[in-house]
């Protein structure tokens, strides 16, 4: 049923109570801003920008003596007008490294920049409207991570390595360990070999129900990142390894209530989590893959670098990993443009005599 299985609904409903009980944290004018979102933007997301602003005002709570004593939601409007350009910079300083008092956090430059994201669109929309006569966020330099060229992926042999310790154990497991993933070893290798032909997101699995797997065309139907639908095509490998668990493990499952259409269930009955999942990849990765650090994530760049790597085809790799806009795609495998050119290193000799005309 894809985006209209219960699950879905279900997840769709907790994250929109989330956001009502975040936004009563939040003063008027920002509150405005969040509901002027609704129309463009996931629930998901505008939860991420109600804590992101939640943590610009504790900010200002902490550091403003003027408003020390004031609650978060009775801030006015006039506190944007009183925000220096040095005030956003102090605040970036705040997001990379907090330990002194307050909420203790640390940020790489890339989470500085997506939490500067919701305060740079809260003073843009007030601007619009008149509220307030200027933007201070205008003149302040966002932080700018460094494209990594430097990508973790599998290869061929480490991707029939880490299936193959799914399939034969490991002498670095317990008998205990040994044991316990005799219980889930078909479900393991049906998520991984999943998610390594397929390319989908760790989120996309944990929401598969067992309708959205059709076995006499071989296709599944997922919910992208997005809230958007999507079909995606797999191969015969997928579709054993599907079909073996599905007819075995899975059948000897007796589902919680409100858990029966999940396709992959955890030993207690309930739909397997995100971090269910992200666990059993990085338990395996450890014994096959000892020198990478393998997520689901790496799963997916595995995938998408096989697939451009056998087609060539950018907009294809995008389309099938769901990338809405195709600079991710392209930024994310940039990568493999650089064995192309190590290639054309040796592909010119002036040494070589000429060729006959």
């Amino acid at each position: 049923m894809g985006k209209d299985s219960a699950f879905y609904k279900e997840k769709k409903r907790k994250q929109t109570l989330v956001l009502r009980d975040l936004v009563k944290r939040l003063p008027g004018f920002a509150v405005d801003y969040i509901y002027s979102k609704e129309q463009t933007s996931q629930t998901s997301t505008l939860v991420s920008y109600c804590y992101d602003l939640i943590t610009f005002f504790t900010f200002i709570r902490e550091n403003n003596p003027l408003y020390k004593d004031v609650e978060i939601q009775n801030f006015t409007l006039d506190i944007l007008e009183k925000i220096t350009p040095e005030d956003l910079t102090e605040f970036q300083r705040y997001l990379t490294l907090n330990v002194g008092e307050g909420t203790a956090h640390e940020n790489g430059k890339r989470a500085v920049a997506r939490k500067m994201a919701p305060l740079r669109g809260l003073f843009k929309y007030h601007v619009i409207r008149e509220h307030i006569p200027k933007d201070p966020t205008l003149l302040v330099a966002m932080p700018k991570e460094k494209k990594d060229k430097n990508i973790i992926r599998m290869n061929n042999y480490e991707v029939r390595s880490i299936l193959s310790a799914i399939r034969e154990g490991n002498e670095q497991l317990s008998e205990r360990q040994r044991k316990y993933c005799l219980k889930t070893q078909k479900r393991d290798l049906a998520i991984l070999t999943l998610m390594l032909g397929t390319g989908i997101r760790v989120s996309e699995c944990n929401g598969l129900d067992l309708e959205d797997i059709d076995f006499v065309v071989d296709t599944l139907t997922i919910v992208r990142k997005g809230g958007g639908q999507d079909v995606l095509y797999f191969g015969k490998d997928i579709h054993d390894v599907l079909e073996d668990y599905v007819n075995s493990e899975r059948m000897a499952i007796t589902p919680r209530e409100g858990h029966e259409n999940a396709l992959f269930f955890s030993l207690q009955g309930k739909r397997i989590s995100v971090d269910a999942i992200e666990k059993l990849v990085k338990k395996y990765a450890r014994i096959a893959v000892p020198n990478k650090k393998i997520t689901p994530h790496k799963l997916r760049s595995t995938y998408g670098t096989a697939l451009y790597r056998e087609t060539g085809d950018i907009r294809l790799v995008a389309d099938v990993l769901g990338h809405e806009n195709i600079n991710t795609t392209i930024n994310f495998y940039a990568a493999i443009e650089d064995e192309h050119k190590r290639e054309a290193a040796g592909a010119v000799d002036f040494s070589r005599p000429d060729p006959k005309p």
